[in-house]
């Protein structure tokens, strides 16, 4: 399975940017996939997540400014970034907890995309 992320890039404080993250490989079902996000010095933290059920998790900090959501390929995840902060600079991560295999002999991994940066200027 490989995590394809896109999106990132330079924004003014106040401004928006997409990110969007593709599944790819033997994927049988996705258990929840979202975003994660790594800022100077800081630890690895949660962003937003979309589980199966429809359910979301977002961190505290992007509650009200960022939208996760399911693309048309079933597989893509975006993830809409408003009214960003300085803050919110990081390299975000895609994330997928996923089912390979078929349904008689299924595999539950956990996968991870390469970074993307965003950075926010003041």
């Amino acid at each position: 399975v490989q995590l394809q992320a896109s999106g990132g890039g330079l924004v003014q404080a106040g401004g928006s940017l997409r990110l969007s993250c593709a599944a790819s490989g033997s994927i049988f079902s996705i258990n929840t996939m979202g975003w994660y996000r790594q800022g100077p010095g800081k630890e690895r933290e949660l962003v937003a997540i979309l589980r199966s059920d429809g359910n979301t998790d977002y961190a505290e900090s992007v509650k009200g400014r960022f939208t996760i959501s399911r693309d048309t390929a079933k597989n893509t995840r975006n993830l809409q970034m408003t009214s960003l902060i300085p803050e919110d600079t990081a390299s975000y991560y895609c994330y997928a907890d996923v089912n390979t295999g078929d349904y008689y002999d299924l595999a539950r991994n956990e996968y991870w995309g390469q970074g993307t940066l965003v950075t926010v200027s003041s």
